[in-house]
């Protein structure tokens, strides 16, 4: 990185929004993205991505199937007691590791915009001298920058939230996420969620034939047993596609991956003029299998409506932020009122059971839901 501390667009966040949002940007703004972690490493989620965004992956110059990910084209849904749906994908998607794809996404963002790895402890909309209004970026390691816009890409919750006075931050979250790779023989064009009681579980194929596992479960569930493998021995192996995956999965790390605090409240796509990307604006629920595509795509969205703007012209700010919480509103916020819902039911053995058989009376639904959760494929 250079020693400039001026930037058109400072990043907040290099996950898979941040990233994206960095190489679209840098080519026509001088953009700063912040990361306060080493590139590449593991993060807690399901790495299937809808092929909804893979048209934008490759305007970006990123090809996740010519660098190992697995085309996945079909979907398995089990109940508590293993009775099990399948049905195709309507748009079909990808399985890539987060560690595979945030490495691919960093190195294409180091040679359009500068880098540092640093943890944001304050952003503030401040008066300049030339009287125009500006964000002044401070780090914990005691760096300052300043930037004409800030996108905030730095996840599902962060003390960067306490500083802003989010709502949201302030409500404790009953989920918990759990993560890990194993060596498992299973179908590699298939991505499968398996529930059981108090949560679900995902699994499916990433890069080199290694399988993702992923669940989410509440804290009431997990603390009755309290041992993460316990746990998956006493509550997720009653469904007996889980018990396969445990008994037969030879784990590939020493221990398995976990966060606490999940939100899925409402957020703001624009919290004190900064604009919200990825998870940072809205979480869908992980058993929408969509998260890691909206993540992209918001960065997509923000990206074009800040290209199609002069920046430089802070009159401009308004219409900036107008026009981004409507395009956001108008991509995700039925997709996330939709994962809301569905999760409600699928936490509930008996409303599960009825749906699955609902569903096999009349196979077109499961389809229909998950377009419901999807966007289509950018052209």
């Amino acid at each position: 990185m250079n020693n400039n501390t001026s930037y058109d667009i400072a990043i907040i966040g290099g996950g898979l929004a941040g990233l994206c949002a960095a190489i679209h940007l840098g080519s026509h703004y001088k953009v700063l993205l912040i990361e306060k972690q080493v590139y590449p490493s593991h993060k807690v989620c399901g790495e299937y991505i809808s092929n909804e965004v893979l048209p934008y992956l490759l305007e970006l110059g990123i090809d996740p199937i010519k660098e190992g990910a697995k085309a996945i084209a079909k979907f398995e849904m089990s109940t508590h007691d293993g009775s099990l749906i399948k049905a195709r994908l309507p748009l079909g998607g990808f399985g890539m590791s987060r560690y595979a794809l945030d490495k691919l996404l960093f190195e294409k963002a180091k040679t359009t915009c500068d880098t540092v790895q640093d943890t944001v402890i304050a952003v503030d909309l401040i008066e300049s001298v030339a009287a125009a209004k500006i964000f002044q970026i401070q780090t914990k390691a005691s760096k300052s920058y300043t930037a004409t816009y800030v996108l905030g890409a730095y996840g599902k919750r962060s003390n960067l939230d306490i500083h802003l006075k989010r709502d949201f931050i302030t409500k404790k979250s009953p989920w918990l996420g759990v993560k890990a790779h194993y060596e498992l023989d299973i179908p590699d064009d298939v991505v499968a969620l398996h529930n059981f009681r108090g949560g679900y579980c995902g699994v499916s194929q990433v890069e080199n034939g290694i399988v993702n596992v992923c669940y989410l479960t509440t804290y009431k569930s997990f603390k009755e047993v309290g041992d993460i493998d316990m746990f998956q021995k006493e509550v997720l192996s009653k469904n007996k596609h889980l018990k396969r995956v445990f008994e037969e999965g030879r784990c590939l790390w020493e221990k398995p991956l976990t966060i606490s605090q999940i939100s899925f409240n409402i957020k703001e796509p624009v919290k004190n003029h900064i604009l919200m990307i990825g998870d940072s604006a809205g979480m869908i629920h992980p058993l929408a299998g969509n998260g890691m595509a909206m993540a992209i795509h918001s960065a997509s969205l923000v990206s074009e409506i800040l290209i199609a703007h002069q920046i430089s012209n802070p009159l401009h700010r308004e219409n900036i932020e107008q026009s981004y919480r409507h395009s956001w509103n108008n991509q995700f916020k039925d997709r996330l009122r939709v994962g809301r819902i569905i999760q409600k039911l699928l936490l509930s053995p008996k409303a599960t059971k009825i749906s699955l058989g609902v569903a096999k009376l009349f196979p077109r639904i499961v389809p229909a839901i998950i377009k419901k959760t999807h966007g289509t494929a950018k052209k």
